[in-house]
């Protein structure tokens, strides 16, 4: 007797799990649900977080565009000052402070991170330079800047300003 006791409820918990295993098609349509709910959640997550990386990168941008637009409007000012440095002039004082302030302006420009380029005897780079015209110079190697009307400027990657220059040939 001791043994069916035992085994009357090893039956019942089998039948409870065959009525369990009934029920589970039942509970589908919630499992479902949550499933999708879940899903619309983690897309949620995943827009968000693509959002706020995108707004970061446009954040960045619009600095460092708004940095070069400032150093674009400031570059006739180092252009006025170059020529007024290469003027013949007899006045020391007018000299020193001309050549005081191009000192200062270019070092606001190496402070903000422009690099100024554009010399004579680089090697030619159309990605860098505006070739406005060639030239036939003896000793010169070919695509050597031989001659700069404007300096290049470039703030990082970006090309604020062409160098304005006369190539070899």
């Amino acid at each position: 007797m001791a043994k069916k006791e035992k085994e009357t409820p090893v039956e019942e918990t089998v039948e409870e799990i065959q009525e369990e295993v009934v029920e589970a098609p039942a509970a589908d349509p919630w499992e479902e649900k949550y499933n999708a709910e879940h899903d619309a959640y983690l897309r949620l997550a995943a827009d968000y977080d693509n959002f706020r990386k995108r707004t970061i990168k446009e954040k960045e941008q619009s600095y460092g565009n708004g940095k070069a637009d400032a150093v674009e409007k400031l570059l006739p000012v180092y252009d006025n000052l170059e020529r007024a440095l290469n003027q013949p002039t007899e006045d020391e004082a007018y000299k020193k402070g001309v050549e005081m302030t191009m000192t200062q302006l270019v070092n606001i420009f190496t402070g903000l991170g422009v690099e100024i380029y554009g010399n004579p005897g680089d090697v030619f780079d159309p990605n860098l330079h505006n070739a406005v015209m060639h030239t036939e110079e003896a000793g010169v190697e070919e695509n050597t800047i031989t001659q700069v009307f404007q300096k290049g400027f470039k703030l990082g990657e970006k090309i604020v300003r062409f160098a304005m220059v006369i190539v070899a040939n």
